[in-house]
C-alpha cells in the first residue's frame, strides 16, 4: 500500500470549501474528474456509512472515521458495490479494506490549504496521481467562484420511506412542521403533489404581523425517491429520499436567494428539517 498527498490553495474561507467539496452538486461536480456522474449517498456524521456510486450502480462503501465540520473528513473504505448492493469481501478487496482517504482544511489569511491524502494499491497510483490533481482544481473553481449555486441540507431518519414520503407531502402533517422556530407557524397548507401541480404554505410569526406564502410548482416526481420542483421566484429545489442501513437520508438542495446570508439561508432550511424529523419522531 502507498500513501499518496496531494495539496491545493484555494482564495476561500474554509467554510466555504468545505461545502464545496460536501454539499451534493458540488461533491457531483468536482468528482467529474474520477467519474461523471458519480455521487454519494450519506448522512455525512462520523461513524456512519457511506456509498460511493456511479451512474451504472456500482461503486465503494465506506465508513466515515472522522467528520469535524470545517477541519477534517476521513474515510476508511471497506468494500464494493454492484447494482447498488454492497458485496462481501473477497480476496482482491481484502487487500486494500481499511485503507482511508483523508480531507483536511486549514485557514490563514482566508486562504484555505487543502491536503487530500489517500492509501493506494500499486495499481491504482497512476489513475490517482492522474485524477486527484484534477479534482483539486475542481473544487478550487467551486469554492473560488463568488456565486453561491446551490446548499444542501440533510436529516436522517429512522422510519420507512412511505411514512417520511406523507409526513412531508401530507398538508396535514405539513402545518406541523414547516417552521424553523417555534416563534412561527404553517397556519394553511395546500399541495398538489404531481407534476405542473402547485403548492402553498402559509408562513407566518406569532407574535408579530409578518406572514407570507412559500410557493412553487412541481417539475418532477419519483415516488418515494424525489422531488423536484421551482419556487414561485424561479429558484430550483431537489429533494432525495435516499435508504441507507433501513434509515432514510433526506436531502434537500436549493438554489439561493440574493437577500439573506447563505449561512442564514442554510442554517434556516436546516431547522425546518430538524423540526420535521422531530415531528415524524413524535
Amino acid at each position: 500500500m502507498k500513501k499518496l498527498e496531494f495539496k491545493i490553495s484555494i482564495n476561500a474561507p474554509k467554510e466555504k470549501v468545505w461545502y464545496s467539496l460536501w454539499d451534493d452538486e458540488n461533491y457531483e461536480n468536482w468528482t467529474k474528474a474520477f467519474c461523471n456522474g458519480s455521487y454519494a449517498i450519506s448522512s455525512w456524521e462520523e461513524g456512519s456509512k457511506i456509498h460511493f456510486l456511479s451512474p451504472s450502480g456500482g461503486g465503494m462503501y465506506s465508513k466515515i472515521n472522522e467528520s469535524k465540520p470545517f477541519e477534517s473528513m476521513v474515510f476508511a473504505h471497506i468494500g464494493n458495490i454492484d447494482n447498488l448492493k454492497e458485496l462481501p469481501l473477497d480476496e482482491e478487496t481484502k487487500q486494500w479494506t481499511g485503507c482511508e482517504e483523508r480531507y483536511t482544511l486549514t485557514e490563514e489569511n482566508v486562504v484555505t490549504t487543502l491536503i487530500l491524502s489517500v492509501d493506494s494499491l500499486e495499481q491504482y497510483v497512476a489513475f490517482f496521481e492522474d485524477s486527484f490533481p484534477k479534482a483539486l482544481e475542481n473544487i478550487k473553481a467551486i469554492a473560488e467562484n463568488p456565486v453561491v449555486k446551490s446548499i444542501s441540507v440533510r436529516t436522517t431518519i429512522d422510519a420507512s420511506v412511505e411514512k417520511v414520503w406523507d409526513f412531508f407531502t401530507q398538508p396535514e402533517h405539513i402545518t406541523k412542521w414547516n417552521f424553523a422556530s417555534d416563534d412561527w407557524h404553517c397556519p394553511t397548507a395546500e399541495n398538489n403533489l404531481k407534476i405542473g401541480g402547485t403548492f402553498k404554505y402559509a408562513m407566518a410569526s406569532k407574535d408579530e404581523p409578518i406572514a407570507f406564502d412559500f410557493e412553487g410548482t412541481y417539475e418532477a416526481i419519483e415516488n418515494y425517491k424525489k422531488i423536484v420542483y421551482k419556487i414561485s421566484d424561479g429558484r430550483k429545489v431537489i429533494i432525495k429520499f435516499d435508504i441507507l442501513d433501513e434509515k432514510v437520508i433526506l436531502t434537500e438542495t436549493f438554489e439561493p436567494e440574493n437577500i439573506h446570508s447563505v449561512e442564514l439561508q442554510r442554517n434556516g432550511w436546516q431547522a425546518i428539517l430538524d423540526n420535521f424529523k422531530k415531528h415524524i419522531n413524535q
